[in-house]
């Protein structure tokens, strides 16, 4: 990996071979901390290189993320996910990942995405988890925490026609409670086409 413009860098051959062998044996994601008296000065974060990965076959998805997650955050989507997946920070992660996690962003910085990782199925999220301290919205979430009520996704006139029908029915029968949740509703589609 080249290192970037402006980035700060030093060859492992400058440094002592037991240091060289401690961030050899890093995994994504983890860190080694750097103290100084007992006092952090600098952290090491271990990265993957693609012959690092644990590819013996083509059942491990590679999942990048283009999204600042901390190293706990990643390993539990990782875990959630299962055996069949690694999920590694896009700045760590080979040019070859099979998906790119992100958030909403303009058609310009996913098209730049798409063109950084050609192979890449992008996939778009918003995230909210408290226990991670992580909040990704998009403008979809921002229109209804202004207060849109519902959100109906693209459709054709027959089917939005059904999914206003059924939310206005339910708007209908709430009681006005400002506690009940906002709703998004579902585009179900059958066998490629829309529901009936």
């Amino acid at each position: 990996m080249t290192p970037r413009p402006g980035e700060r860098w030093i060859d492992a051959a400058h440094l002592p071979v037991d240091l060289v062998a401690l961030i050899d044996a890093l995994g994504p994601g983890e860190d080694v901390l750097i103290t100084r008296d007992g006092e952090p000065i600098a952290s090491i974060s271990g990265t993957v290189n693609a012959e690092r990965l644990p590819r013996d076959s083509d059942d491990v998805t590679v999942v990048a993320t283009a999204m600042k997650l901390s190293a706990s955050a990643r390993a539990s989507l990782s875990e959630q996910l299962g055996p069949d997946y690694i999920v590694l920070d896009m700045n760590s992660a080979p040019k070859s990942v099979d998906v790119l996690l992100t958030p909403p962003h303009s058609p310009q910085l996913i098209g730049h995405l798409k063109a950084l990782f050609p192979k890449a199925r992008v996939v778009i999220a918003e995230i909210e988890d408290d226990e991670f301290g992580v909040s990704f919205e998009g403008p979809v979430r921002r229109l209804l925490d202004a207060g849109a009520d519902t959100y109906l996704p693209p459709s054709s006139i027959p089917r939005l026609a059904r999914q206003l029908d059924r939310a206005v029915t339910h708007l209908n029968q709430l009681t006005g409670d400002a506690s009940v949740p906002l709703t998004i509703e579902s585009a179900e589609v059958h066998n490629g086409l829309e529901g009936a």
